[in-house]
């Protein structure tokens, strides 16, 4: 059954509406991309989509209860609930600085999580 989906892309700044029609992972048509990138997003997007995931991770003796943190490359999106779980029943020791990795390649995806802003120890 042949499938039409509208996405926007956001490969480059010019934010294209494009259309793709595909049946299963088989693409048929993509219109509507400026650039080629477009129509890289569009079948990556059909085919097996990723996202960064950013979160908040809990952390013992810090200046906040929460430290922001994200991936480091794109996570197949059918992993985000299970890497939230595993972010979730993480907890982490204050002092952190950004860039610091808190989980090394979650779920085989070669994606580290690190933390986004330093978190110093609670005053």
């Amino acid at each position: 059954m042949i499938e039409t989906k509208s996405l926007t892309c956001v490969a480059c700044p010019k934010g294209c509406e494009v259309t793709v029609e595909y049946e299963g992972d088989e693409i048929i048509d993509i219109k509507g991309n400026a650039c080629p990138q477009g129509q890289d997003y569009a079948k990556e997007e059909i085919v097996a989509p990723t996202r960064i995931l950013p979160t908040t991770i809990r952390i013992k003796n810090g200046a906040l209860s929460l430290c922001p943190v994200k991936t480091t490359k794109q996570i197949p999106l059918e992993n985000m609930f299970k890497a939230m779980q595993i972010i979730g029943d993480k907890e982490i020791e204050a002092p952190v600085k950004m860039g610091d990795v808190l989980i090394e390649n979650i779920l085989d995806t070669g994606a580290d999580i690190v933390a986004t802003r330093d978190m110093p120890e609670e005053i």
